[in-house]
């Protein structure tokens, strides 16, 4: 009979019981979660094609830049679409293999921000601790390189558990939240050591190691700078400073991630849905505001461009 119940549940779909009052607040999800999604889209596209038109953007710094904003576009198509079908639906649903699929999606996209950063203090680093070497150093190769590593490393990483997933067996078909992210472990009859050391391997490999990366990137430019002159520590904060905002922004959200995880049975369902709608809001959202803002050269095409639209 058990044998029965879990290849039903390995069959069947997942429950996904995070929102709260569904049926009072239907449209309402909508129509924020709609209007979050189009200022997402409209911001992201603005920063990539704006780099993508003017020649004197097509530089290292500036294609990291675009490449945060697709991966930002990315993360959010992997989600959206899917919370739009569910709010308007009676009953919030995903099968098992699409659930997977979307954790696949949503740790991939993730990761590759922590790698992309990386990417782009490594760029500031060269530029400002060693200027003759930067044009040799920061080539065309090398963008592609280090592109290429940020979205194809997490993505392997993430094979792994996803296929292990998918050849668990499960106990439960409702989970917490309102997409397939760590809580999905919560369903499973038996709790994977091989999961956990793996999660702990993909955690230090490709989220505390890129960190500690860029902190001490930033931490060697700071030095540097401290012992030049004033325009030349200003450049630096005008172009560090925005890196440092998503950074530590990013880093909270995923803090936000490891404790819906850990903590679910003991969250309030309101503050859990509060949690999870931050993660998916604040930096596909507030990235290309920061840098639209704090970036120089991109906040002028950005004026230049408001103005010839309203004339």
């Amino acid at each position: 009979m058990e044998d029965l119940m879990n290849a039903e549940f390995n069959g069947t779909v997942i429950t996904l019981g995070g929102f709260v009052e569904m049926d009072k607040y239907r449209y309402l999800y909508f129509v924020i979660l709609l209007t979050l999604y189009i200022l997402i889209l409209c911001t992201n596209c603005t920063i990539i094609c704006l780099i993508w038109i003017h020649r004197n953007l097509h530089e290292p710094m500036y294609i990291f830049i675009a490449a945060l904003s697709l991966n930002s576009l990315l993360f959010s198509t992997a989600l959206y679409p899917k919370l739009f079908i569910d709010v308007l639906s009676q009953k919030q649903t995903i099968s098992y293999p699409a659930c997977l699929f979307q954790y696949f999606l949503y740790y991939s996209f993730g990761v590759s921000d922590f790698l992309l950063l990386s990417a782009m203090s490594y760029d500031r680093y060269v530029s400002i601790c060693k200027p003759l070497q930067y044009p040799t150093i920061m080539g065309k190769r090398t963008v592609i390189v280090l592109l290429t590593l940020a979205w194809f490393l997490p993505a392997c990483e993430d094979v792994v558990p996803t296929v292990i997933n998918s050849q668990q067996k499960l106990c439960d078909s409702t989970t917490k939240g309102i997409f397939c992210n760590n809580t999905i472990f919560k369903l499973h009859c038996v709790k994977s050591a091989f999961l956990k050391a793996h999660g702990l391997f993909v955690m230090m490999n490709l989220v505390v190691s890129p960190v500690m990366f860029i902190l001490f990137t930033y931490i060697k430019i700071f030095i540097v700078t401290y012992h030049s002159c004033a325009e030349v520590r200003k450049k630096a904060a005008e172009t560090c400073l925005p890196h440092l905002m998503v950074l530590f922004s990013f880093s909270c959200l995923c803090l936000f991630d490891v404790i819906i995880a850990r903590l679910e049975s003991d969250l309030p369902k309101l503050v859990h849905l509060i949690m999870t709608l931050q993660i998916v809001v604040y930096n596909p959202l507030f990235n290309p505001i920061i840098y639209g803002v704090k970036m120089k050269e991109i906040w002028k095409h950005i004026k230049r461009l408001f103005y010839q639209l309203v004339h």
